[in-house]
């Protein structure tokens, strides 16, 4: 294991003891095709380990271009990182990056930052969401009090992928991907007061994810892996 790596477990374990509720949901603008990437993907990979976090990877397209095209990129995923830079009043998008809670803007390989920013969104999940499976459905009920119109989010991952890149600046490296994003999509809205239940028809491991708008504060998430 490389000393970055062997860092990272260390910075990681070390923030999870002294971690509030959850989990907070970071969002990591990565590709395939950008060489300061895979720092910030191995470091995601060690979020996947903690019960408090909600890791995830949104593969964009703006680097297919160098040579070797992302087989993750999606351009929603590009469209989404433009609209947090909107609303941050950022005039550039640049990966790795992380979103932490949806407000909280970080570069994605600089772990001590990214875990100071995951410390301070423990406070900001106000919403109870809690996620059940059987025979095909998942159950999502949430609870919160007086809160904004929140819309509910779901999103459907990979666990873990590992990719062999041939050409472009990673060309013959082999990169281990985890919580790749496959789908992200629009639920519907809530008025973020009493109670929320609803059933979804999704296989696979999933994220219901309840945030004011869909590039503003996240106040609640739970996944099934």
């Amino acid at each position: 294991m490389n000393r970055f790596a062997t860092s990272i477990i260390a910075l990681v374990m070390g923030a999870q003891m002294a971690a509030a509720d959850g989990p907070v949901v970071v969002e990591l603008f990565t590709s395939q095709g950008c060489s300061s990437c895979p720092p910030a993907d191995v470091f995601l990979g060690e979020l996947t380990k903690r019960d408090d976090v909600l890791p995830l990877a949104l593969h964009v397209d703006y680097w297919d271009y160098l040579g070797w095209k992302d087989e993750f990129a999606d351009p929603a995923h590009t469209v989404r990182q433009r609209a947090y830079a909107a609303a941050a009043h950022k005039r550039m998008i640049f990966t790795p990056q992380m979103i932490v809670g949806g407000v909280h803007h970080v570069v994605g390989n600089r772990p001590a930052k990214a875990l100071a920013a995951i410390d301070a969104a423990m406070a900001e999940n106000v919403v109870d969401v809690s996620l059940t499976r059987a025979n095909g459905q998942v159950s999502v009920s949430a609870l919160a009090e007086a809160a904004d119109d929140l819309t509910v989010q779901v999103v459907k991952f990979d666990l873990e992928q590992d990719v062999v890149i041939e050409r472009g600046e990673n060309a013959g490296k082999t990169i281990t991907y985890h919580n790749v994003v496959r789908d992200w999509s629009v639920f519907g809205v809530w008025d973020g007061r009493g109670e929320f239940a609803a059933e979804i028809d999704v296989t696979g491991p999933v994220a219901v994810i309840f945030q004011r708008g869909t590039d503003g504060l996240v106040v609640g998430a739970a996944q099934l892996r």
